[in-house]
């Protein structure tokens, strides 16, 4: 294993995806929602339809077309629908300091849903990530805005996708479930477009930088986090995906005059520290649940 290429992977992946965000929250202020997920969606889902041909993955084999892949699917629509939403709404670097509570609901989730031992220590953590969460959306005071709730909505339907992706056949091939996912996207962008009845946005030559660095970049940082799983130890690469949230406060700073308040602040400050003691703790049982497993 090469941790040190791992984790300058994770860096650009998660550096990738934040431009990413940056594009798509700069085309959402002239092209609508369910547009930019149609274009998204069926330029990355070729795109991932190409690389699984080019190297050969069985595309339409019926493992790879079972339900829980469809679930999978639908899930992935509801939060790139919710994720997007969200960008065009909400500044970017709120954006990306609520979504860091993800890995948190993953944990909460595989407890209830999948039945894996969660302690009152790990509880606890989840716990005060929760707690960072209501001081960025702040319900009831007069800082909130409703919009933030999308933010929710998609790191719910991105745990849950998550979660599903851990009881998926180990023979479907990563490019082949992409490309499912991204056709989900683009199916539920056709769907917002015509039940909001927004009229299509002509292709504009500025736009087309931006739509070619969502793409560009959304490939680019799916790629990077899956070659550096391979490469790395999960429990060293982990902690690093925590570069995304200070990738997005830049960028919000940069390009949108974005200034993160105090609470702000101090809410993602609880989402990280709980979220990596959540994930020390993980490491910590592996290793004394191993002499046992050997």
């Amino acid at each position: 294993m090469n941790n040190v290429n791992g984790i300058l992977l994770v860096v650009g992946a998660m550096a990738a995806f934040t431009l990413e965000d940056m594009f798509i929250k700069h085309l959402s202020v002239t092209v609508p929602t369910g547009q930019i997920m149609v274009v998204l969606g069926v330029l990355c889902g070729l795109a991932f339809a190409v690389m699984a041909v080019a190297t050969r993955k069985p595309v339409f084999d019926a493992a790879a077309w079972q339900p829980l892949l469809l679930i999978r699917a639908g899930t992935e629509a509801v939060g790139a629908l919710s994720f997007v939403t969200a960008l065009s709404l909400v500044d970017l670097s709120t954006v990306a300091a609520v979504f860091q509570a993800m890995p948190l609901v993953v944990t909460m989730g595989a407890a209830l849903f999948l039945r894996e031992q969660v302690g009152w220590r790990r509880w606890s953590a989840i716990g005060v990530g929760f707690i960072g969460v209501l001081m960025i959306i702040r319900p009831g005071l007069d800082g909130f805005r409703p919009e933030t709730l999308f933010v929710v909505a998609s790191v719910v339907a991105i745990a849950a996708r998550d979660l599903i992706t851990r009881r998926l056949d180990a023979r479907v091939a990563s490019a082949v479930v992409a490309m499912q996912a991204y056709a989900a996207v683009a199916l539920a962008g056709l769907a917002l477009l015509l039940m909001s009845a927004q009229p299509v946005a002509p292709l504009e030559a500025e736009q087309f930088g931006a739509y070619l660095g969502a793409v560009g970049f959304g490939v680019l940082g799916y790629f990077g986090i899956v070659t550096a799983m391979r490469v790395g130890e999960a429990s060293a690469l982990t902690p690093f995906r925590y570069t995304r949230l200070l990738f997005s406060i830049l960028a919000g700073m940069w390009m949108f005059g974005e200034r993160p308040d105090t609470m702000t602040i101090v809410g993602a400050s609880l989402i990280i520290g709980s979220g990596m003691y959540t994930f020390i703790r993980e490491r910590r049982i592996a290793r004394r649940m191993a002499p046992a497993v050997c």
